[in-house]
């Protein structure tokens, strides 16, 4: 496990910036740099494999007392474990723009419209019930 570990830190260190901002591209003559926020996070775990599980699984024992699934009482569960996981995102919410007056900042107006659309209505809700509130 920590070996994947170690190897999920390297490939973070290694993004650094550039997943923020992409390489430059020259397009009509002017040069484009793209612009995304991006997140990521990883996750892991592990179990000793030397643990001992005193516990009884109710669902899986019979009255008498014998492991439902054998019939022979004994309780052999699976020891040990490891997992992990990871997930992220980029949204281009932009570029920067090389223009005769120096770069600029060109937005991208779907991302700007998937951000802008749900702040609008919580701000609008959270207003009116300011409002009600003050009525009172």
């Amino acid at each position: 496990m920590a070996n994947i570990v170690e190897k999920l830190s390297e490939s973070v260190k290694s993004l650094g910036i550039g997943a923020s901002y992409g390489d430059p591209v020259t397009v009509g003559g002017a040069q484009i740099i793209p612009v995304a926020v991006t997140w990521f996070g990883f996750g892991g775990g592990s179990e000793d494999a030397g643990s001992e599980d005193t516990g009884t699984d109710d669902a899986a024992s019979t009255k008498d007392g014998a492991d439902a699934s054998t019939g022979d009482g004994s309780t052999d569960h699976a020891k040990g474990g490891s997992g992990g996981g990871g997930g992220g995102a980029s949204i281009p919410v932009g570029a920067y723009v090389d223009t005769p007056d120096g770069a600029v900042f060109r937005p991208n107006i779907v991302a700007l419209l998937w951000v802008l659309i749900p702040l609008t209505w919580v701000s609008g809700k959270s207003l009116a019930l300011v409002i009600k509130a003050l009525k009172k």
